[in-house]
């Protein structure tokens, strides 16, 4: 029975590498990756659909991903800060409270501990949207200070409309950390990402070669699927110009995408049109000399500075930029019809380039290039009807007995173990 994969990123890989013989993927671009795609440009090498480092609670997609890297890999340690009102603040910012002066310090803890004691007391309602759920779990002082913000910003959506869906990605802060934490003793949280991994040499795209390099199965690139139709029990797909058949079919492509290509009805086109979701812009900065200091990546809440996380590559390998260089990499969230996203990339990377500048995290001055690339999805962005849109279109596919693996397709909001993982349940099941 000869499978056909649609998407050749870290999901669809993953799918053939695991299902063996008589699998074709089929992607749209000229080269492999999905979201983790690389470039080399003067010497330095750039992840350009943001930063990505490899961790996870799961060993198991954990122990996969280290396996296809072999010796070409460095075992970091998390060095994250926050830029809240010019102070680096330590993250997860409830494991950084000693960072800050005293008054909001203190702040911080009182309305934590008020929390905790009238959820213990059931005097508070449980959360049901995300912005109810940060000061439920944090506090008011936490919550407003920086969660509400930063998430406002990366989301670009009223947090007050957002579902819980991916909450338990956030760990609830045990009560002994966040005192410490305000007394200056020091506590780490999210210690699941506490060390990291990155390649080496050749970025993040290096795990996808690996993979290429192992799959039984073809891969046809520049295969763009605009039409998948049924067929005497099988399967048609088309670009437009040539066909394919198979008897199964799997998809790790965008869900709006294949709702469109094999023409739905109208209510799960309705249902599909529904589902939110947001670009990104990164905006990747070559430096002539290394920064100071270690720092792995920063999150940045301030609304009026472009970026929401910059990333320092270069700290994440010492071969990723020539001798004596430094590498920045600035991540933008937005939508294809804000005014951002019609900007040029000159006039954007420019931006980035002054907000960095403005907020002494590079200097200008030592600026030797700064490029800009686009991914139009992104960021699953998941609503009040999310659940509900999201169960039509699964019962279609589910009776089409068409599979959906991977963020957007399944449209959960995945990291890369989350994505190996859903490939590994998919094939166990199948």
């Amino acid at each position: 029975m000869k499978t056909i994969i649609l998407g050749g990123g870290l999901t669809g890989l993953t799918l053939a590498y695991l299902m063996g013989q008589n699998v074709e993927i089929l992607e749209k671009e000229p080269e492999c990756g999905g979201l983790m795609r690389t470039i080399e440009y003067e010497g330095f090498t750039f992840d350009w659909e943001g930063s990505h480092v490899i961790f996870s609670k799961n060993p198991e997609p954990l122990n996969f991903m280290l396996s296809l890297l072999g010796k070409n890999k460095v075992r970091n340690r998390r060095n994250t800060k926050i830029l809240y009102n010019s102070r680096l603040v330590k993250y997860p910012f409830e494991n950084g409270l000693s960072d800050l002066p005293k008054r909001e310090n203190f702040q911080c803890l009182y309305d934590f501990i008020q929390s905790t004691i009238k959820k213990e007391k059931g005097e508070i309602s449980k959360p049901v949207n995300l912005k109810e759920w940060f000061i439920y779990t944090f506090g008011e002082a936490i919550a407003l200070k920086y969660l509400v913000p930063y998430n406002e910003k990366i989301w670009k959506y009223p947090i007050d409309q957002m579902s819980l869906e991916w909450v338990e990605r956030v760990p609830s802060p045990p009560i002994a950390d966040v005192i410490k934490s305000s007394l200056g003793i020091t506590t780490e949280g999210y210690t699941h990402q506490l060390y990291f991994y990155y390649p080496r040499h050749g970025g993040i795209q290096s795990l996808i070669k690996s993979l290429e390099t192992r799959i039984a199965g073809s891969v046809t690139t520049n295969f763009e699927v605009i039409e998948v139709s049924g067929e005497d029990g099988n399967w048609i797909i088309s670009n437009g110009r040539q066909k394919k058949r198979c008897e199964k079919l799997v998809s790790t492509i965008p869900i709006q995408r294949l709702v469109k290509a094999i023409d739905a009805p109208s209510k799960i086109r309705e249902a599909a049109n529904r589902l939110k979701y947001n670009s990104l812009i990164t905006v990747m900065i070559g430096l002539k000399k290394k920064l100071s200091g270690n720092l792995s990546w920063l999150y940045i809440p301030n609304c009026n500075i472009l970026p929401h996380r910059v990333s320092f590559p270069s700290n994440y390998s010492p071969d990723v930029t020539p001798v004596g260089m430094s590498s920045v990499v600035a991540e933008i969230t937005c939508k294809v019809e804000d005014e951002v996203w019609q900007k040029k990339d000159s006039i954007i990377a420019n931006q980035v380039v002054n907000d960095l500048h403005s907020l002494n995290i590079i200097d200008k001055l030592d600026v030797s290039f700064a490029l800009t690339r686009r991914a139009e999805y992104a960021y699953v962005i998941s609503d009040l009807n999310y659940k509900e849109n999201m169960k039509i279109i699964r019962d279609y596919f589910t009776q089409k007995k068409i599979g959906l693996v991977g963020r957007f397709s399944e449209f959960r909001y995945l990291n890369m173990d989350d994505c190996v993982k859903s490939a590994m349940n998919y094939v166990e099941k199948n």
